[in-house]
């Protein structure tokens, strides 16, 4: 009996040595940082503004917005596991993404309620842990394939790029200096779709038509100094066939479908000591109001039609000369707005993006994200006579921009630059407007490279805020200023 274990031992012994191992090499990266932030005012009004709907805004004296301060971080890995030559798959998380010792955030019922819009992750799971990336990377003999949850809607320079998560399959292939793609995928499917998943709203019909989803095609050409392309984005929108337009504060159900296509052509060049960039992106599509809502009442008030023309067009140009102590540069930038006098163009709906931060307070997305949008006066909706209010928020929108800027770098590790921005709207939500200038912004900042991995950030911005945030008021509006510190660790 001994015999015959030993011999299956043996035999045990020899299949477990023979047996090839499966090797998995795994790359780590990511970035954690440390700030904190002290912002003058919330609200850009000299008084808070109580109103009825329907009614215009009365301002009660005396009720400034307060300031707040306040210490933040987060911790984001990217992981890539190396299973084979030319097969990887990429993870990303984002971790601790909160202010210290503030209270957790509430899970939200419908995950499109949520405003952290660069996660796959809700901000409450973002307070804890959240994955945003998970995807497989083929490099094969005719080109890469990528299949799982990976960035959308960053394409060419930073301008209107919105680094957002997304299921995606792509395909991309090089061929000399030019490479070539393809993409198509999900904004949003999940909620919609009948399924165990997803949250569940008894106002949505599951299992209809309701979702958003786009293809994409795109190529690149890399040249000494520069590159160039052009994206095309078709999207499939049916996420809005039930949705909500507003009479006062009456919501009123109309459904509508949409289709855009979007041109993003770029280009970067080195010229020199200038380095040159710069991007347009127009949209224009239809939006088709459904056939059981196209002869409301209500649809003919706020559309006049049972279809609405969408066409936005969005521009940026940016230099800056590099002189090795010392750099200058510019940009200029335009985003289209909505013009309330066309009940059936939609002209605004466009944005800079959630990536490009050209000031410290005006269109910073990082503080719209840990303090709120700076609101100003309430004004009357002359279309619907529902109550709105104006606000500086994420995304530069509806906006002309212009900004100088320069820094030094007295010794290598110190880099001190300032910046002049000014604003003014495109369009105005009211025939009788005040200004259309969203003001004037002074930044100035200093980055210490304490290590190659370690630097410290010290910043402080000026706002002199235009009277566009008047609204239809008499009323006036605060300037507003910050001062931000942050501490970043890559690796």
């Amino acid at each position: 009996m001994k015999r015959f274990w030993l011999i299956l031992l043996s035999l045990g012994l020899i299949v477990a040595f023979s047996t090839s191992a499966m090797a998995v090499d795994v790359k780590f990266s990511g970035e954690y940082y440390a700030a904190g932030m002290y912002l003058d005012k919330t609200n850009v009004t000299k008084n808070v503004t109580l109103y009825t709907p329907g009614e215009v805004p009365t301002p009660v004296p005396f009720k400034e917005g307060p300031s707040t301060a306040f210490y933040f971080q987060r911790l984001r890995v990217t992981t890539q596991f190396i299973v084979a030559p030319g097969l990887t798959f990429i993870s990303r998380f984002d971790a601790m993404e909160r202010a210290w010792g503030a209270s957790r955030t509430n899970p939200v019922t419908n995950p499109f309620n949520d405003y952290d819009m660069l996660s796959a992750g809700t901000k409450a799971e973002n307070e804890n842990i959240a994955f945003d990336l998970g995807y497989i990377s083929y490099v094969s003999p005719i080109g890469v394939f990528n299949a799982g949850y990976q960035i959308d809607s960053a394409w060419g320079t930073v301008f209107g790029d919105n680094s957002i998560p997304v299921g995606k399959v792509g395909y991309m292939m090089k061929t000399g200096n030019l490479v070539l793609g393809v993409q198509t995928g999900k904004n949003n499917d999940g909620e919609r779709s009948y399924g165990a998943f997803g949250y569940s709203d008894s106002s949505l019909p599951r299992g209809e038509d309701m979702d958003s989803t786009f293809y994409t095609g795109y190529f690149k050409y890399f040249w000494k100094g520069g590159d160039g392309g052009l994206l095309i984005k078709y999207i499939n929108n049916r996420a809005n066939r039930v949705a909500n337009a507003y009479s006062g504060s009456t919501p009123i159900p109309w459904g509508q479908k949409q289709e855009t296509v979007s041109f993003l052509p770029y280009f970067k060049a080195q010229l020199g000591p200038v380095a040159l960039q710069a991007e347009v992106i127009y949209t224009y599509g239809k939006a088709k109001i459904e056939d059981e809502y196209k002869d409301s009442f209500y649809v003919n008030l706020l559309v006049g039609d049972d279809q609405i023309d969408v066409h936005t067009l969005s521009a940026w140009i940016d230099a800056t000369a590099d002189f090795g102590m010392v750099y200058a540069g510019g940009s200029l930038a335009y985003v289209s707005g909505d013009d309330y006098a066309t009940k059936s163009d939609k002209e605004g709906s466009a944005t800079g993006g959630l990536d490009w931060n050209p000031c410290l307070i005006m269109f910073n997305s990082d503080l719209n994200y840990w303090v709120g949008s700076q609101g100003g006066y309430a004004y009357l909706d002359p279309i619907t006579g529902a109550v709105k209010s104006l606000s500086n928020s994420a995304g530069m929108y509806n906006a002309y921009f212009a900004q100088l800027r320069g820094g030094i770098r007295p010794v290598d590790k110190l880099d001190i630059m300032a910046s002049v921005s000014w604003a003014k709207a495109d369009k105005t939500p009211g025939a009788y407007w005040d200004s259309r200038e969203y003001g004037y912004e002074v930044d100035l900042t200093g980055t210490y490279k304490i290590t190659n991995n370690l630097s410290y950030m010290l910043g402080a911005g000026y706002w002199f805020v235009g009277d566009f945030y008047k609204g239809q008021t008499t009323e006036d509006v605060n300037d507003n200023f910050m001062v931000i510190n942050k501490l970043t660790l890559t690796f």
